[in-house]
């Protein structure tokens, strides 16, 4: 299907590491026609680290969706009553965002927009990068996994031997991904081999 004219929303979480990978994501959403707009949580606003400081992400997401970001709750609620989004995606989801979603808690504009888009049934699609995914964080997995409207970027272990609970998105599937969660379907296969990847 096309997306062309769908409103998406772009969360996006503290996994500094994975930043390059769903900046290029949020280019081919606005070049596929959709509007975006893109929500951040306080850790993705204010830290600094050595993939980057998070005002000069925030303005590269900014420059490409040409919105500003979302980055209160006061400002992300709406997103569901006045301001409904076809998709949300949130990508990349730590294990933190991760946990909380899973058990209901709402304490981000990330993680708001994400409650507002499913109180109006629409698809919530997680692109996770935690380090804790074959943890403790395996169960908050398995309860989203198996719940309606939500959907998984295809996702594997990155690094077996030294991280062997480390999880991490395919995140250049996530326009098929959305596609089909629009239709209501999950893209497969859910797991994949990224140790085959360059």
């Amino acid at each position: 299907m096309s997306l062309a004219g769908k409103h998406i929303g772009f969360g996006i979480t503290g996994s500094h590491c994975t930043y390059s990978q769903v900046v290029p994501e949020v280019k081919k959403l606005v070049e596929a026609g959709c509007k975006v707009t893109a929500f951040v949580t306080y850790t993705v606003k204010h830290t600094v680290t050595r993939f980057g400081s998070g005002k000069d992400w925030i303005d590269k997401v900014e420059s490409l969706t040409g919105n500003k970001v979302i980055d209160s709750i006061v400002e992300a609620e709406p997103y569901g009553p006045k301001y409904p989004l076809d998709c949300m995606v949130i990508a990349p989801l730590t294990g933190n965002s991760l946990s909380k979603f899973a058990n209901a808690q709402t304490d981000s504009p990330v993680l708001m927009a994400a409650k507002a888009t499913m109180r109006n049934q629409h698809p919530v699609v997680l692109g996770i990068s935690t380090n804790d995914g074959l943890g403790l964080n395996l169960q908050n997995i398995a309860k989203l996994i198996v719940a309606k409207n939500i959907y998984f970027i295809p996702f594997g272990q990155d690094d077996p031997v030294s991280k062997p609970n480390s999880l991490v998105g395919q995140m250049d599937m996530m326009l098929e991904t959305i596609e089909l969660a629009i239709e209501g379907k999950q893209i497969q296969p859910i797991l994949v081999d990224k140790t085959k990847q360059a």
